[in-house]
C-alpha cells in the first residue's frame, strides 16, 4: 500500500500522543474526522499500527533496575528454539527479547526492583529453561535516550 504525506503526519501524531483525538488530528491535517478516521483503520489494516498503549514509568512501580541479559544456547534445533522462545515470553521480567545474529544468540531487556531480585530471577526462573549454555549480564546504570516513536519517512508515498 501506498500512503501520503497526510497518513505520514497521522502516524507522526499518534507516536507522540496515542490519546490524541480523531478530531485533533483532523484539525492538524484540515481534514474532517471522517477521512481521518478512515485513514487510521486502513494504516492499522495495513499493519503499520499494531497496537495502542500506555507507557508506564518503571520506577514509579518499584522497578528501578534494568539488566540486559545476553544468552547462548547449548543446541539450536528449530524445535529447541521454539521451546526457548516460548519460555521466555512468559517471563513478566522480561520486556524485550530478540534472536541476534553474533556472539549471543538473544539479548533479553530485563526490569525488576534490585540486583537481588534479578538474581533470583537468574537462578529460579531463566535457569529453569533448558537449554541455554550461558548467561552473560550488563546492567543499565544511567538510562540516556528511550524512544518509542520510529521514523516513517521511508513509507512508501503515493504521488
Amino acid at each position: 500500500m501506498k500512503f501520503d504525506s497526510k497518513d505520514i503526519k497521522i502516524l507522526e501524531l499518534l507516536q507522540e500522543d496515542g490519546k490524541i483525538t480523531h478530531k485533533e488530528i483532523a484539525e492538524k491535517l484540515g481534514l474532517s474526522v471522517t477521512p481521518v478516521y478512515e485513514r487510521i483503520k486502513k494504516l492499522e489494516k495495513a499493519k503499520y499500527i499494531s497496537k495502542y498503549v500506555a507507557l508506564v514509568e518503571p520506577k514509579t512501580v518499584g522497578l528501578e533496575f534494568c539488566a540486559f541479559s545476553s544468552i547462548k544456547l547449548k543446541e539450536h534445533e528449530s524445535h529447541k528454539i521454539a521451546i526457548f522462545e516460548e519460555q521466555v515470553a512468559l517471563l513478566d521480567e522480561v520486556q524485550e527479547c530478540f534472536h541476534l545474529a553474533g556472539d549471543s544468540d538473544y539479548l533479553l531487556k530485563v526490569h525488576v526492583k534490585d540486583m537481588e531480585e534479578y538474581q533470583r530471577f537468574l537462578t529460579t526462573k531463566l535457569a529453569s529453561i533448558e537449554n541455554i549454555s550461558n548467561v552473560k549480564s550488563s546492567f543499565v546504570m544511567k538510562e540516556i535516550k528511550r524512544e518509542t516513536k520510529l521514523p516513517v519517512e521511508n513509507i512508501p508515498r503515493r504521488k
